[in-house]
């Protein structure tokens, strides 16, 4: 009971994270990497060690290139993503990975990606998560069709679109301030974390959902009256327990991930540990409690 006892506490910090990301979004902007914009990536390993990435990174902000990203790969390898170069730029942009000849490389892969391939990217990656927004909530009113009383299946399925807007928008904003201060960039690997993020996170919600509707069966087989908000409280009680371990085991094999994984894998990472707290906040505090918050309203209306 007590989640929906102050479910006005939970919504209202749930708003200001939303505020907060919405924020970020405006201020820093989204700083689409290659895969949406176009550009070239430029993989190089040393023969001898690599050169420290901190003196790279000040040798090629000399270039002008605008902004870039250099990752180490491996044990001797660097990963360049920059805008499309021209002949002349790749080859200073290769002497300036190699700073003067001073570390031998070899150009293990060069790969320029059109503007045009970029925007389709991006407009795919945008059709893809309003998809699975829109596959996951018919199914879930479709799974509730049977609840009518006394919140009726297609409010199952609003909560739970309120719930994975929840979802994307606060670890969008988070990773967006993240990568401002880490001059990271927007890839594909972040669109397959929010889409992970979101079946993770209806999958908690449904487990929730699931209760509720058995205690409302079980009430009116037993002809046990009951309101509505001791019923979804009972409810969220016997799942948190499943959901807080659930959560904290995934959570670990993440942060493993992301202190421990290769520097390509450590965005990815970071969205999915954001978004598994995220996730299993909003099954618990925001979900669930906006049932309540629809029956109360639905019994004012009458």
């Amino acid at each position: 009971m007590f989640v929906v006892t102050y479910r006005k506490l939970f919504f209202t910090l749930s708003a200001l994270l939303i505020a907060v990301s919405i924020i970020a979004m405006f201020a820093f902007g989204f700083n689409f990497g290659i895969d949406f914009k176009g550009g070239t990536i430029t993989e190089v390993s040393y023969q001898a060690g690599r050169p420290d990435q901190t003196a790279l990174n000040t040798a090629i902000a000399k270039l002008n290139l605008g902004n870039f990203v250099l990752q180490p790969t491996g044990t001797d390898s660097y990963d360049l993503r920059t805008r499309e170069l021209s002949a002349t730029e790749k080859d200073a942009v290769l002497g300036t990975l190699s700073l003067g000849s001073a570390y031998p490389l070899t150009v293990q892969s060069y790969n320029s990606i059109g503007p045009v391939v970029g925007s389709e990217l991006k407009n795919k990656a945008v059709t893809a998560i309003i998809v699975v927004i829109l596959c996951i909530v018919l199914f879930v009113t479709y799974a509730f069709r049977k609840v009518s009383e006394p919140v009726a299946s297609w409010k199952f399925g609003l909560a739970t679109i309120v719930a994975l807007l929840h979802d994307v928008i606060i670890p969008t904003g988070i990773f967006i301030i993240y990568i401002h201060y880490t001059h990271g960039e927007i890839g594909i690997l972040f669109v397959s974390a929010i889409l992970s993020v979101l079946g993770y996170s209806v999958h908690d919600t449904i487990v929730v959902f699931d209760r509720v509707r058995e205690h409302l069966r079980i009430n009116k087989e037993d002809r046990k009256k009951e309101s509505f908000d001791v019923t979804v409280g009972k409810s969220v009680s016997e799942t948190f327990g499943r959901s807080i371990n659930t959560s904290l085991t995934i959570f670990l094999v993440l942060l493993v991930l992301f202190f421990v994984g290769g520097a390509t894998t450590k965005d990815f990472a970071f969205v999915l540990l954001v978004g598994v707290i995220v996730g299993t906040y909003s099954s618990i505090f925001v979900a669930s409690p906006l049932l309540v918050v629809f029956e109360k309203m639905q019994n004012k209306k009458s």
